[in-house]
């Protein structure tokens, strides 16, 4: 419900886990099928069980009908993920990927359908639990970053940030307290950040009805930004400000939870630098880079350190 919200074209239904692969023949997630596990950012066995279950129901299982799926997904997931991850073109795909005509077709259709937002949103929710949290984050942090822009970047969605002397698309995003992604909006790098906060704020309202505080910077510290913020979308925005003794860098309380998330971003070579001709899908190569952290977070066996009586 949270992805559709966000995208004009309702998502699929989700496929059901041990499903039968079109592709494959069996169930791809037990049975192991297709190429070999070559490059660091394929997924383990572990990762794709938790990635397949959330998947929509192919085309050809639905009532409308379609054409087979031809290519096994967990082959277009690991090439969508080895573009994301190495920040290579679609054209220059290895060759034991499906064509990148293919891929790139899947990864277009499913930001439409709201896919890559729904798995997030489901992994994260896993995460909190994990963590021991509730499901339903009830606090948020944002914050912006300016990247720079590729020759592919049109000159209608891409501009000049002054203060950081960044030519291209600025990125606002909102996490949870757990660093986790909860909203991303790309504008023009020239856009303020007071200026986008209203609409990162709105469509975070929309998604998340019992988020009720937001930290910000200082750059957030804008009049009219806090007084609408509290009286159309209910949310108390606080800003979390240096102090004048204050010199360098300086780790400030809540402010570094979303600054580190942009860190965890910038780690996927393909969010370092916008070369996305919309805007839309470079928002959905943010959210799959924090679908590739929490899936491979989740894969992982969680240590549980045993304190000395």
């Amino acid at each position: 419900m949270k992805s559709a919200i966000l995208s004009s074209v309702p998502a699929s239904p989700m496929q059901p886990a041990g499903a039968i692969c079109r592709a494959c023949g069996v169930d791809c997630t037990t049975v192991a099928v297709g190429r070999p596990r070559r490059y660091p950012s394929d997924l383990c066995d572990s990762e794709w069980v938790l990635i397949a279950a959330l998947l929509p129901t192919p085309a050809a299982d639905t009532l409308g009908g379609g054409r087979p799926e031809v290519h096994c997904r967990r082959t277009i997931i690991d090439a969508i993920f080895y573009v994301a991850d190495n920040g290579c073109k679609w054209r220059a795909l290895p060759i034991d990927f499906p064509p990148r005509s293919t891929v790139h077709g899947v990864f277009t259709k499913w930001r439409k359908q709201g896919v890559w937002d729904a798995m997030n949103d489901a992994l994260r929710d896993r995460e909190r639990v994990r963590a021991g949290r509730k499901a339903e984050p009830t606090a948020a942090v944002i914050d912006s970053q300016s990247v720079r822009a590729a020759e592919t970047v049109g000159k209608d969605s891409r501009g000049w940030d002054n203060a950081k002397k960044v030519g291209g698309r600025k990125r606002h995003i909102a996490v949870d307290v757990l660093g986790l992604l909860l909203v991303v909006h790309v504008t023009a790098a020239n856009v303020q950040d007071r200026d986008a906060a209203f609409f990162l704020l709105q469509r975070m309202r929309m998604l998340y009805g019992k988020i009720s505080l937001v930290w910000a910077d200082s750059g957030y510290d804008y009049g009219k930004l806090i007084d609408g913020a509290r009286r159309i979308l209910r949310l108390t925005v606080q800003i979390v400000r240096r102090t004048d003794d204050m010199t360098g860098f300086v780790v400030l309380p809540r402010r570094w939870i979303v600054e580190r998330t942009l860190s965890w971003i910038c780690q996927r070579r393909r969010c370092v630098r916008d070369y996305e001709r919309l805007p839309e899908n470079h928002e959905a190569m943010v959210t799959i880079s924090m679908i590739m952290l929490m899936a491979r977070r989740l894969a992982r066996p969680r240590t549980v350190l045993s304190r000395a009586a």
